[in-house]
């Protein structure tokens, strides 16, 4: 039998030889064979979680913090379709996944045999291609198809863009070995490896791009969703410099360590008339990196529209988010700025209108910051004063993982400041769903050895309850949940505010607290109501001693709500005086 599913045990094999190291095996029996290829292989660390959605959310995280493909193991049935939330944020996040689902042979699908349903592209358009394995490996050729599509896949999944790809894998029962069988692997599989080369902007391009540049005085650089990349973050910001361009990032843009960035676009454009607005308006938008968390950036630049929106990445379709997008530019975003960064052939005036559009950027985001400072100044305790506190308070290097709804929207309205360059920013906005926030962050921890802190709302939290169902410790995971007991966002935004089924159907009112779930899965629980309570819980809370530590800030939605417009408001009140 050993000898009939050899082909099986050789894709863990080839997926050694082709780099990846981690694997998520999730509990069954019909992925036995799968199961124990990987588990028998010295390169492979692997773990098992019984939750498939939070499993392939910790794959996410593993993969994201490795930045390497993880596998992602399951066995036949309805388990395939949990994997899916995480495999549809992957994809549109460019993360590399390799799923591997077990299933039945074909012809006992829709048999009422246990355990059947139709697997076969059952993640649809979310993943990069889905292939099928045969269910027989008698015949030679079957050992060369399935090796062959196994590093087809390995491949695809880190080709830009990156992202999951699934192989369903049909298997004929007996699944396990006999007894005293040992499991081995080939020594002669199939490796297909690439040779990796970057693209370069030619010199012909690189003088075009140049020329092109010098006609445009009020240029708009926009970074993206992306992780921390000293290289591009200096090649970037050198560019600005020279050609007199601004550049606004969100918090997920991880250009925080730029002293010029625009971290409160979002604020200010929320509330600047019409009149500054229209002194904003750029010429030309560059953009790279992926989604922009910023509604009224969005809003901001489909009305005040660029003549021109270029956008680089390395290859594929790119998006038009503002509706603008004239020109792709297939490069890799640090080799274009380098290679444009060199002073631009216009006159001193021209490049003085230049630095003259970046000032009224920076004028905006001053005008913000001195509102900020009012505002916090005087703030009492509460959700936005939480956060505050604990962001300042964050380690020189660790992770932030940002939940979404209001976690999210904080975090971004706080922001951080350059002096926190050591922290790197992750946060699930391909999808931007709360459903696996949480076990992406303890994906990233595992793989890891920096704080990794996360940010999240009460409703995300005890979604995603199951990211803590598992035997592997996590000294360095850190939680901060804002527990006000319901989605308060749905309170804030147009729409569901203002209709009477608001609290049952929208806000969704719970009564949970923390201290139960943290009681149950052996993790630390500390609690803050007060300003004092925070300061007293935050020095145990970053107190790494080998413990996961949750913090719970108790809040209520009516504060909280009141909050925010008073903070709006004063931001309002900033171009009324």
């Amino acid at each position: 039998m050993a000898a009939r599913l050899q082909p099986i045990y050789d894709i863990a094999e080839i997926c050694a030889q082709q780099g990846i190291q981690q694997a998520v095996l999730c509990p069954g029996s019909r992925c036995a064979p799968l199961t124990l290829a990987f588990a028998s292989h010295a390169g492979i660390t692997t773990r098992t979680f019984s939750d498939e959605r939070s499993a392939a959310f910790i794959a996410l995280g593993l993969a994201q913090q490795t930045h390497s493909p993880a596998v992602l193991v399951c066995t036949s049935g309805s388990a395939a379709y949990n994997f899916a939330p995480a495999v549809a944020e992957a994809f549109f996040q460019q993360v590399p996944l390799l799923i591997f689902t077990a299933d039945r042979p074909v012809e006992w699908i829709d048999q009422w045999d246990g355990q059947t349903i139709w697997q076969e592209n059952i993640f649809g358009s979310h993943v990069k291609r889905s292939y099928n394995l045969p269910a027989d490996y008698t015949h030679p050729d079957s050992h060369w198809h399935i090796q062959r599509v196994v590093n087809e896949a390995v491949l695809l999944s880190q080709t830009y863009p990156y992202g999951p790809v699934h192989i369903n894998v049909p298997l004929r029962e007996p699944l396990y070995p006999m007894p005293g069988e040992k499991i081995s692997f080939s020594k002669n599989v199939k490796v297909v490896t690439p040779e990796i080369t970057q693209p370069e902007i030619t010199k012909e391009s690189k003088a075009r791009l140049q020329n092109e540049l010098a006609g445009f005085t009020r240029i708009l650089v926009i970074a993206g969703q992306q992780e921390n990349q000293p290289g591009v973050l200096k090649a970037a910001t050198k560019f600005c410099e020279i050609q007199g361009a601004a550049l606004a990032g969100d918090i997920i843009s991880n250009f925080h360590p730029y002293t010029k960035t625009i971290r409160y676009a979002d604020v200010f454009l929320a509330h600047a008339p019409d009149n500054v607005k229209a002194t904003l308006q750029p010429d030309l938008i560059i953009t790279f990196g992926k989604s922009v968390i910023s509604k009224n950036l969005k809003t901001f630049l489909r009305k005040y529209t660029p003549a021109q929106h270029w956008h680089i990445q390395p290859a594929g379709i790119a998006p038009d988010p503002f509706q603008s997008l004239t020109r792709i530019i297939y490069s890799d975003p640090k080799q274009f700025f380098s290679a444009l960064s060199t002073t631009p052939a216009v006159a001193r005036f021209e490049l003085q209108k230049k630095n003259n559009y970046s000032q009224l950027w920076n004028v905006e985001e001053h005008r913000t910051n001195h509102s900020y400072e009012k505002f916090f100044s005087r703030l009492p305790f509460g959700e936005l004063f939480a956060v505050s506190k604990i962001m300042d308070a964050l380690p020189a290097r660790c992770n932030l993982h940002i939940a979404n709804s209001m976690s999210v929207r904080y975090a971004n309205l706080i922001g951080l400041s350059e002096k926190k360059n050591g922290v790197h920013v992750y946060a699930n906005r391909g999808t931007s769903g709360i459903d696996g926030c949480t076990s992406t962050s303890v994906g990233h921890t595992l793989s890891s050895e920096v704080p990794n802190i996360l940010f999240t709302g009460d409703l995300a939290f005890f979604y995603d309850r199951n990211a803590f169902w598992h035997n592997y410790s996590l000294p360095n995971l850190r939680v901060v949940v804002i527990n006000n007991h319901g989605g308060v966002i749905f309170n804030l935004i147009d729409g569901p505010g203002l209709v009477d089924q608001k609290d049952e159907y929208f806000v969704t009112r719970q009564a949970l607290t923390a201290q139960h779930l943290a009681k149950e899965f052996n993790i630390d629980y500390l609690q803050a109501n007060t300003a004092k309570a925070l300061d007293v819980a935050l020095k145990e809370f970053f107190t790494f001693d080998g413990r996961t530590k949750v913090l719970e800030i108790m809040s209520s939605q009516m504060q909280a709500t009141a909050t925010f417009r008073e903070f709006k408001q004063a931001i309002k009140k900033s171009y009324e005086a």
